[in-house]
């Protein structure tokens, strides 16, 4: 009974994780978008201030109780990964590289969020696991090489730090939303980064802003309400039920979902290579979530 249980909250997790993915898989596009007419420190930094009015909200209406002194410290690694040190380090290096060139080093960061969360989160995957890990990574990044999409440039500093301060983040938060909740931990998260935020932000505002085009605000919307806050509701809830590790590696589909989202948005085209590889990570995908993950459920989850 406990078994099958288990499996109900891995599903669970899987779908909920799959939602944060599709959510965060236009946020190179539409970051670079923005940064055309915004500076990187207003994208980057300015649209977890819109996300953190939101979360006041929702924090005020669900009348919820605050954390505890040891979960506020978890609360501020996850701020300052996912809210300060991924965003305005991918916001400067759109700036200077392609998205579809990002993709390219976002591309690890499955495979350094499953170390992060056996550094902090105490799993231990399989090495069944570690291997169709790195062949969805190795894969995606051949992917992009054969395409032309390569070659490492300075900004892919930024970038590599940027994957860093996620997975971080994501270890954290994942291990954290099994005590307060998945979207209690992005919305605890942005309110306590909003006042450090205010003034950088503020100082890069200016009125030339107001006669950006639409779809510079769009995107900009699209990465405040989309991919700083929602998304987060069900990449955190899918993480606690599932685990870190395991829910990580559904990144490894973000890249297609993006050239998905460039077919039915931007009229681009999709070739045969790209539906093969697509199917391919799948399998692996696949492959690796029925891969051994030792994990610490807490009682409170595995009772439910």
């Amino acid at each position: 009974m406990e078994s099958s249980m288990m499996k109900k909250m891995e599903t669970l997790g899987y779908v909920y994780g799959l939602l944060g993915v599709i959510g965060f898989s236009l946020t190179l596009p539409a970051t670079r978008i923005a940064v055309t007419h915004f500076s990187p420190m207003v994208v980057g930094l300015g649209r977890a201030l819109v996300a953190a009015v939101l979360a006041a909200l929702i924090l005020w209406l669900k009348q919820e109780k605050l954390p505890t002194w040891q979960q506020w410290k978890g609360l501020i690694v996850v701020a300052g990964g996912v809210i300060i040190g991924f965003p305005l380090l991918s916001a400067w290096a759109m700036t200077q590289v392609p998205a579809s060139h990002g993709a390219v080093v976002i591309a690890i960061l499955p495979l350094v969020t499953a170390g992060m969360a056996t550094i902090r989160g105490g799993e231990r995957p399989s090495l069944k696991f570690w291997l169709a890990s790195a062949a969805g990574c190795l894969l995606i990044l051949g992917y992009t090489a054969a395409n032309g999409l390569g070659g490492l440039q300075l900004a892919d500093l930024a970038l590599m730090g940027a994957v860093f301060a996620a997975a971080v983040s994501y270890a954290e938060g994942g291990k954290l939303a099994r005590e307060l909740g998945g979207w209690q931990v992005i919305c605890w998260a942005l309110l306590i980064s909003a006042p450090v935020l205010f003034w950088p932000v503020a100082r890069e505002v200016s009125a030339e802003m107001l006669h950006a085009p639409v779809s510079v605000w769009l995107s900009f919307l699209y990465v405040s309400v989309i991919s700083q806050f929602l998304a987060f509701f069900a990449w955190y809830g899918g993480m606690a039920l599932a685990g870190v590790a395991r829910v990580s590696q559904l990144q490894y589909l973000q890249p297609f979902f993006t050239i998905v989202g460039s077919v039915l948005l931007l009229g681009e085209t999709i070739t045969v290579s790209t539906l093969a590889v697509s199917a391919l990570v799948v399998l692996i995908v696949a492959q690796g979530r029925k891969a051994p993950v030792d994990r610490r459920v807490p009682e409170q989850l595995s009772s439910k």
